[in-house]
């Protein structure tokens, strides 16, 4: 499954405990209700209204 690109709508925690912003940048994966959000490794578990996809730069990898 690719990879996309999203920023989160409200905080949310990983599951490091740690709790991510408004505006934090993710790579998400997977598609529907739920989908697997990563910062540096720390797996967000996200509902699809905390977060919006946002375009690849081109160039970007």
């Amino acid at each position: 499954m690719s990879r996309r690109n999203g920023t989160l709508l409200v905080a949310v925690s990983g599951l490091s405990g740690r709790t991510y912003p408004v505006g934090t940048h993710v790579a998400i994966h997977g598609t529907g209700g739920s989908v697997d959000g990563f910062v540096d490794g720390d797996w967000l578990p996200l509902a699809w209204w905390e977060f919006a996809d946002v375009p690849v730069e081109e160039g970007a990898v």
